[in-house]
């Protein structure tokens, strides 16, 4: 019985292994990001809508993440192929190299991945350079800082025991809660800020939606009166009194003269 799993196991591998050689193996790390990341996506999405029975599934927002996921694919496999040339290291004999290369990761990689993502996301949602910019700007740090609680940890474990074609492979498998915790950084209704930072599950931000004149659902008091606060009173010209959306004109007083009843 166990021959027999063992035989199957092995045939699977020599089925599967062309895939994680050459060109084969770009393709397969490239889908991988792109897959984990719109998955994240879809399941910070699907948490969304039960905490908020209006909201509807956005497919355009998990479609945003899928293809900024794929451009982060190939990156990431010519990174780890620079990295074990740069400091190559095999097993816990070679474990100052292999902390040397979590550290260069750290300061290198994820920061580079952190406003690829903002960037990235933001361009394809239709965001400007100045409103994508000032959102990581807002979220960037605490991005940082949760991915050092999470990442140096787990590329330890990759670098020393995980073979080297294997590298975004392994990442992936680890990738769907941190795809999701992204999206939530993303996407999140944030009460504080200015705006262009205001992301929503729905489309533009919050700010724009607002002058636009759509009340975004979901919003807290604190929301809306932040929201208020960035649109601007329509002008008034002088003789005239505004009356909701019409403007009405005062009668000329000619000097000297007075108004109001004897």
């Amino acid at each position: 019985m166990a021959s027999g799993g063992g035989r199957w196991l092995r045939g699977l591998w020599a089925a599967g292994r062309p895939w994680f050689q050459g060109r084969a193996l770009l393709v397969i790390n490239t889908l991988g990001c792109g897959t984990l990341m719109a998955a994240g996506d879809g399941a910070r999405q699907t948490w969304e809508i039960r905490a908020r029975p209006g909201q509807r599934f956005n497919p355009w927002r998990s479609a945003s993440m899928f293809a900024v996921g794929c451009s982060m694919g190939p990156f990431l496999h010519y990174w780890y192929l620079w990295l074990d040339r740069l400091l190559p290291a095999s097993g816990l004999r070679d474990l100052p190299n292999i902390l040397k290369k979590v550290l260069v990761d750290q300061l290198l990689a994820s920061p580079v991945m952190g406003v690829w993502y903002f960037l990235g996301i933001g361009c394809l949602e239709g965001q400007t350079l100045d409103e994508s910019c000032q959102e990581l700007q807002d979220k960037f740090w605490e991005f940082y800082k949760v991915d050092w609680c999470v990442w140096p940890a787990a590329q330890l474990v990759n670098f020393l025991f995980v073979p080297p074609q294997f590298r975004v492979t392994y990442i992936n498998g680890l990738t769907l809660g941190w795809d999701t915790y992204l999206s939530y950084l993303k996407y999140r209704v944030s009460t504080v800020g200015t705006p262009g930072t205001q992301g929503t599950a729905q489309g533009p931000p919050l700010w724009k939606r607002a002058r636009l004149g759509e009340k975004p659902k979901g919003l807290q008091a604190s929301d809306q009166t932040f929201l208020c606060a960035q649109i601007p009173e329509p002008a008034t010209h002088p003789g005239c009194v505004a009356q909701g959306t019409v403007q009405t004109e005062l009668p000329h007083t000619p000097a000297g003269c007075q108004t109001g009843q004897d």
